[in-house]
């Protein structure tokens, strides 16, 4: 599973100095004439390779637990026989990877450019600022013929990527495939349902039966108590509750934040929520059908649930029904459409953003070859060669089918398909884009993301609300006050949620949890992301 996933406004900068060997480059100015005139004879500004002797450049870059050193990746290996540019790789694991590249930007210790780089808005406007970031608009125009003609077919792409300046210091990283517009598939166990002579729950009271049953009649004829009713991870990308609380007839997602009619809606303070949380705790909870490890528990534990030697899992929340009990075990299970609630509300929620990442490539001001530094990313806008990038290289991954479409290779022995692709491609967070016109012409969708495309057609999208808060790029004095109010009244908020499902009193500090998040600068923070979805509204407009 990937998360985003994705989604802060802004990290805090550390500082310090963190050296690492191989990053650091001269500084001075970063027009490249100044710093090497007589470039000019080994650069081509257009076919291959780019350079007619070799080039370095140094990158820092994430890597995946399972990937190989970007240098031994094949898709990479290639790259460099066809442009004659070597990147000299610097891989820092992901899960440090945050930490250790503002270290490096705190400490002025810079590469050439950082790769999958995951910068933030916050990062991008304040080291653009600064001019630790070049701007790139200029670069795209002259030395990124596929770059430049998406950004001219897809304006919204653009503006996107455009910072308030009117800059564009990060290039944009997109599956443009709606998987995510519901992260929480909602699984049942169906060979349960049909022992037990129960229907599929299409309401939130039957499912509330069904989940009293698998608790109380044994299900998996063992004898013993160990039924799990219902187990998820609170809070968490793809695993969380979220979704039931559609049936209240207000939607919840993990920023809690929505939107109807343009109006921008805050869902936690809202009467649905109360009535839901209180729904939760009074028939779920207080009576025994919530694994109360779904609040603490991570998601090995989680996973590790749906793989006991007895069936021991009624039902759970994640967005690929295999993934939780196993191939063989699945079958036994079948996904729940919104459940109807108390008034008769049937919705589930339409996951926020979801449009191009903006910060998955940035030059810094210490790259003595901007242009030849353009041309290489730009050979990964091709769309043939973003899908090798995002999935796999050709006759690794994918074949081309008759039509030159790439279509999915079978998988190596007893490997899962996020495993192999781990090894072999530096994955979602990448430089390029994959549009939906792509889809289908250019590349096919894995096997499985093909069946939750199915998936959502079947059970979700006939629900969905219609609109979502796309990703905006804020202003700087914006992102100051969401960095200042938003980390701490979120926290808050899920804090609050848990206790109130754990230990319910809903009803009797209502009042108080409100006018805490009040104090808390809620009102303050909305105001801002109404201005900033007014102004995106706008701009689509002109």
């Amino acid at each position: 599973m990937k998360k985003s996933i994705f989604k802060s406004a802004g990290i805090l900068m550390l500082a310090g100095a963190f050296a690492i060997s191989g990053c650091s480059g001269s500084s001075g100015d970063t027009k490249q004439q100044a710093k090497n005139p007589d470039q000019d004879a080994n650069f081509n500004k257009t076919g291959l390779p780019i350079v007619n002797d070799a080039v370095s450049l140094k990158m820092v870059s994430p890597k995946a637990a399972l990937a190989p050193e970007y240098s031994k990746m094949e898709i990479f290996n290639r790259l460099e026989k066809q442009t004659n540019v070597k990147i000299e790789w610097n891989n820092i694991p992901d899960t440090d990877f945050n930490e250790k590249k503002n270290l490096l930007l705190a400490s002025g210790d810079l590469p050439d450019a950082f790769y999958g780089a995951g910068f933030t808005d916050y990062e991008l406007v304040n080291y653009g600022k600064d001019g630790t970031l070049i701007p790139l608009e200029d670069l795209i125009d002259q030395y990124a013929p596929n770059l430049k003609a998406l950004l001219e077919s897809r304006p919204d792409i653009r503006s996107a990527i455009t910072a308030p300046d009117g800059h564009i210091y990060g290039l944009p990283s997109f599956e443009e495939n709606n998987l995510g517009t519901n992260p929480f598939f909602h699984v049942i166990n169906k060979k349960w349902l049909d022992k037990l002579g129960l229907k599929m729950p299409q309401t939130l009271d039957e499912y509330t039966k069904a989940l009293i049953a698998f608790k109380t009649q044994d299900p998996n004829g063992n004898g013993k108590a160990d039924e799990i009713p219902l187990s998820f991870m609170h809070m968490q990308w793809c695993s969380d509750i979220a979704g039931i609380f559609g049936a209240f007839g207000l939607p919840d997602n993990l920023e809690h934040r929505i939107v109807r009619d343009g109006k921008v809606i805050f869902t936690a303070n809202q009467p649905q929520y109360k009535e839901a949380l209180k729904y939760i705790h009074d028939n779920w909870y207080a009576q025994g059908l919530i694994d109360p490890e779904s609040f603490t528990q991570d998601a090995a534990q989680y996973l590790a649930k749906g793989k006991t030697t007895d069936e021991t899992l009624g039902s759970y929340v994640w967005w690929e029904v295999e993934e939780v009990v196993g191939a063989e075990r699945s079958k036994d299970y079948a996904l729940l459409p919104p459940l109807k609630g108390p008034n008769g509300d049937q919705l589930i929620g339409r996951n926020n953003g979801g449009g191009p990442g903006r910060g998955a490539f940035v030059i810094t001001k210490e790259d003595r070859y901007p242009e030849i530094t353009m041309r290489w990313i730009d050979q990964q806008y091709e769309p043939y060669m973003a899908a090798q990038i995002h999935w796999g290289p050709l006759d690794v991954v994918f074949k081309k089918d008759e039509n030159g479409k790439l279509v999915n290779l079978p998988l190596p022995e007893g490997t899962s398909a996020g495993e192999f692709r781990q090894k072999v491609a530096p994955g979602a967070g990448a430089p390029g884009v994959i549009t939906a016109e792509d889809l289908g012409k250019v590349v096919d969708l894995e096997p499985r993301a093909q069946q939750r495309v199915k998936d959502l057609e079947k059970y979700y999208d006939p629900y969905m609300e219609k609109e979502n808060y796309p990703s905006i790029f804020f202003k700087p004095e914006e992102l100051d006050t969401i960095n200042r109010i938003e980390p701490e009244l979120i926290k808050y908020v899920n804090t609050q949620r848990g206790k109130f499902i754990v230990d319910g009193g809903v009803d009797e500090q209502w009042d108080s949890y409100v006018k805490t998040l009040e104090k808390m600068g809620l009102n303050e923070l909305m105001d801002i992301y109404q201005t900033g979805l007014d102004r995106y509204n706008e701009n689509l407009k002109k």
